[in-house]
């Protein structure tokens, strides 16, 4: 894969920056959001962070790369205790985008988000496979 932005088909462009970007063998996911390809936000925590993960899963597909090459995943959320009561439904649409691949993850509780309205956002970095060499 060459060196460059990753947007996935469809989506209106982003103002400012990448929803995913390559360099060498590592494809950088920019933070998602709860928002269609339109860029309108959903409503409700549990509906954002459903399409926040899809929307990973889709920059992922853009750029050709599996959810198995997922090695970090940070999520920022607006309130912890929404993430945590929501963490059964959490988990099946965590499992609908990535089955059972489960990177590295932090979840960090912010004051605010850049969007307004959005209670979650989710970025992600991948390693795209090459020759299955290994620098251990």
């Amino acid at each position: 894969m060459k060196r460059g932005p990753v947007e996935p088909a469809g989506w209106a462009a982003p103002r400012g920056y990448s929803n995913g970007y390559v360099v060498g063998n590592m494809l950088f996911i920019a933070g998602q959001i709860g928002w269609d390809a339109d860029q309108k936000l959903v409503a409700g925590f549990l509906p954002q962070f459903t399409l926040a993960v899809q929307n990973v899963r889709a920059v992922l597909d853009a750029a050709g790369v599996g959810v198995e090459n997922v090695g970090r995943v940070t999520v920022y959320v607006t309130d912890k205790r929404a993430y945590l009561d929501a963490g059964r439904e959490v988990g099946q649409a965590w499992r609908a985008a990535f089955g059972k691949h489960f990177p590295a993850m932090t979840l960090v509780q912010v004051a605010d988000l850049l969007e307004d309205g959005a209670m979650v956002e989710i970025e992600a970095t991948a390693v795209i496979p090459g020759d299955g060499g290994s620098a251990w």
